[in-house]
């Protein structure tokens, strides 16, 4: 990993009081770790991200910002705009990646769209209602709960993630396919 050691760290650090998504306690910082990001121009850098304790169940988190998506190397609108039902695409990314992006928000749009109306239930908020005709696509169910301008990715994941609910990426082994 050379990369690594040539290209300059950012260092993130988030300006909240957040609390732990499992139990609500405290964090305790106990170290950082580097993270790489690839941007829309394939250019790549490396952020330098807290790790975090919960004083109160001792599990530990990592600090990302909300251009990151969890277990992903490009930034969330690099993801967007390959997902979305957009005819021309900016991004310097494989066929194969897209595909994989757009198989990734497509598998797990019913569960997002579960976890969002469970949180805004916790939080006696207003969640939206289904819409009056049946929508097709992944995209369009997305939209209809959290808009389709740019960012919904990132507003997916931010709550998600904070509720301690952001599904882990599949190993291989554990593959549906033979």
């Amino acid at each position: 990993m050379s990369w690594l050691r040539r290209s300059p760290a950012f260092f993130v650090r988030c300006a909240e009081l957040v609390p732990s998504p499992c139990c609500l306690a405290e964090f305790s910082v106990i170290g950082s770790r580097k993270r790489m990001v690839i941007g829309a121009t394939g250019d790549k850098r490396t952020l330098v991200i807290r790790r975090l304790r919960c004083l109160g169940c001792r599990s530990i988190h990592h600090e990302l910002p909300d251009f990151l998506v969890p277990y992903k190397h490009y930034e969330s609108s690099c993801i967007e705009q390959a997902t979305s039902e957009i005819a021309t695409l900016t991004v310097a990314v494989d066929e194969s990646t897209i595909h994989r992006w757009r198989s990734f928000v497509q598998e797990r749009t019913t569960y997002w769209l579960g976890c969002l109306a469970s949180l805004s239930t916790r939080f006696h908020q207003d969640p939206a209602g289904q819409p009056s005709f049946a929508l097709q696509t992944a995209h369009q169910r997305i939209g209809h709960v959290v808009g389709n301008a740019p960012g919904w990715l990132a507003r997916i994941v931010r709550p998600v993630a904070n509720a301690n609910c952001w599904l882990h990426t599949r190993f291989a082994f554990l593959s549906a396919f033979p």
